[in-house]
């Protein structure tokens, strides 16, 4: 199935109480047309926890056809099941980042750079830095010391 068809049909529910598992959404939302699958994001479990959630509080249900999908939501939005508010609305896809870059700015890949940086010397930097130097290191804002080396050459 295509993944921009299936996020049509996919619905994302938020709010859900501890106690609501997979039956619970599938009675719930089975009304509103064939179901073809239900996550319930597990919560990571830490052993020193004596309470242990079971999801993580959201889940999502994909229907059959794009109209059933927005027949739950139209009935279910703000709505309550088992004491809690839901939300719900069109499941979106999840962000992820550029192959092979991770969370890391653009600049920072090989690729990039080889593609668009150029060398200090081609880019204009290097005679900008010289005259930053310049200026900084002498107050008349003439390079190399009284001036004298430049004409001798």
């Amino acid at each position: 199935m295509e993944q921009g068809t299936r996020t049509k049909k996919t619905i994302f529910i938020g709010g859900l109480a501890d106690e609501v598992d997979e039956a619970v959404l599938l009675e719930t939302f089975g009304t509103f047309g064939d179901i073809i699958e239900i996550q319930l994001p597990p919560a990571t479990t830490n052993p020193n926890q004596q309470t242990e959630q079971r999801h993580k509080g959201f889940g999502f249900v994909t229907f059959a056809s794009t109209a059933d999908a927005q027949d739950a939501i139209d009935n279910m939005d703000l709505n309550e099941l088992r004491g809690k508010v839901l939300r719900v609305n069109l499941a979106r896809p999840m962000k992820t980042p550029v192959q092979g870059l991770g969370n890391k700015a653009i600049w920072e890949s090989e690729e990039w750079l080889k593609q668009y940086a150029k060398p200090l010397s081609q880019s204009g930097g290097a005679a900008l830095r010289a005259q930053t130097r310049g200026g900084s290191a002498d107050p008349d804002g003439e390079e190399g010391g009284d001036g004298d080396e430049a004409m001798e050459s």
